[in-house]
């Protein structure tokens, strides 16, 4: 059954109330593929688009996302993080990796933050590009590892 449904099939929050905190922490990663266009402005590890510095951009945004997750998806509920942290590590091939790590003690998870910090770091990456080209590509956003709770996960390589 999903947590989010009750028995009479209408959605609605989980009731965390009689859990306990505990710490808890997230990483979830997005690759976006840049054309040649967007890969050849990369300099030095740092890229700049006409809009400005996009690595910088995509960080505060992708941190500011993390932060309203509870804004974005209907059920979550809102917590403040301990931490947040956005990594863009460009690759071979015109690829960025972003990551993104959260940690909260709280009563619920903290994966929808990590998920929603990297997805819009991406985005922003998206965004502050298309003016060098519509050709970006943001795929495999997923989670990378979760910490405490009811149950650990770790992502097969």
């Amino acid at each position: 059954m999903l947590s989010h449904i009750n028995d009479k099939n209408q959605p609605g929050m989980v009731d965390v109330g009689g859990k306990a905190p505990t710490k808890r922490t997230a990483h979830a990663r997005a690759i976006v593929e840049l054309p040649e266009a967007v890969a050849a402005a990369i300099s030095g590890g740092e890229l700049t688009s006409p809009k400005g510095p996009v690595f910088q951009t995509a960080i505060v945004a992708g941190i500011m996302a993390a932060k309203k997750t509870s804004e974005l998806i209907p059920m979550c509920h809102p917590i403040g993080l301990d931490d947040c942290r956005i990594e863009i590590t460009p690759g071979d091939g015109g690829t960025l990796t972003i990551d993104c790590r959260c940690a909260v003690t709280h009563k619920t998870g903290i994966e929808m933050e990590a998920l929603a910090g990297a997805s819009v770091a991406a985005l922003t990456v998206y965004d502050m590009c298309k003016g060098i080209s519509h050709g970006i590509v943001v795929r495999d956003l997923r989670l990378i590892e979760k910490r405490g709770g009811k149950s650990d996960y770790v992502a097969n390589a």
